[in-house]
């Protein structure tokens, strides 16, 4: 029968950078997180966090026991312009497709897995209704942090999750405790006050939600008058992260490093790009997921408040 430390270091060859194993039981506390969250309407039109599968891992793969839990760091030390000339994109979002790298490993992985007799599992690259980060926690990789996001002391929060779901009783790893401390740069310096309180984040607040998952044809004042050249995601909340900006460091992952047009963008060229030059530009790219109206409209959002109001 495969033990945990030959999964750990079947992953780690494969070339995950972290790696843990949580054991499915029946505690619901991050279910009753998860139902007073989208009680409040923090998700926003994000109707897919309500999926009743989110709330019961069995409803995915009923003889599911372990879940093995792997992260990527996606690092990269690539500074952007300090001018509102130019647009910010999120760092996850520089090179190739994140989905497409972490599946290519989780396939390998779960293929070498299921060579064994009688193992049953999948894997899901953000593509199921899993609470990734829970898991993540649980197993050891690292901790939710104030911000919502998943921390790793050897990298800090740059980090892509991936899961296994299989039959297997393996041998658990300890959950991570939490180390945020009485920390609150994050929460300070969120524009929007999204970070509701802390560990909690309101989706309707969130630059990032707004830019990537609002798909009306205007942004809300309250969020466009705050963009600060923010086009794609944002990540003020992990810049400004004392264990980001003391241990994060450079991904080995090639495919991670930025396509050369995505950490300087002018705005003026991303308010008026082309159906054609958005397809040209964002090949194998997870900014597929923004639209060219949306990315023209992120942009001219931030121009518009760039530019003085006559009384």
């Amino acid at each position: 029968m495969l033990t945990s430390t030959q999964i750990k270091d079947k992953a780690l060859e494969i070339g995950f950078h972290k790696v843990g194993i949580a054991k499915v039981d029946n505690t619901d506390v991050e279910v009753q997180h998860l139902q007073e969250w989208l009680n409040r309407g923090y998700q926003a039109d994000m109707a897919w966090m309500n999926d009743p599968k989110r709330q019961d891992i069995r409803a995915l793969m009923p003889e599911v026991q372990s879940i093995i839990c792997v992260a990527l760091n996606y690092y990269t030390p690539h500074q952007r312009p300090n001018s509102p000339q130019y647009a910010k994109i999120s760092r996850y979002g520089w090179g190739r497709d994140y989905h497409k790298v972490m599946a290519k490993k989780l396939k390998a992985l779960n293929n070498w897995l299921q060579t064994y007799p009688d193992v049953r599992s999948r894997y899901v690259s953000d593509t199921a209704p899993i609470q990734d980060k829970v898991w993540a926690q649980k197993a050891g990789i690292g901790w939710i942090a104030k911000n919502g996001n998943v921390i790793a002391r050897e990298y800090g929060s740059w980090l892509f999750l991936g899961e296994i779901l299989t039959n297997l009783d393996l041998t658990p790893d300890i959950a991570h405790t939490e180390h945020c401390g009485s920390c609150t740069r994050c929460i300070d310096a969120c524009p929007t006050g999204a970070i509701a309180a802390p560990f909690v984040v309101d989706a309707n607040r969130c630059i990032a939600y707004h830019t990537i998952e609002n798909r009306e044809e205007k942004l809300p004042e309250a969020i466009s008058a705050h963009l600060q050249g923010w086009v794609s995601g944002c990540d003020i909340c992990q810049d400004v992260c004392p264990w980001n900006q003391r241990f994060a460091k450079e991904t080995d992952i090639v495919e991670f490093q930025p396509y050369a047009e995505n950490v300087a963008p002018k705005l003026t060229d991303l308010a008026e790009i082309s159906d054609e030059e958005w397809d040209r530009r964002f090949t194998a790219s997870a900014l597929r997921r923004i639209k060219p109206e949306m990315l023209r409209r992120n942009a001219r959002a931030n121009l518009s408040s760039a530019t003085p109001k006559n009384d």
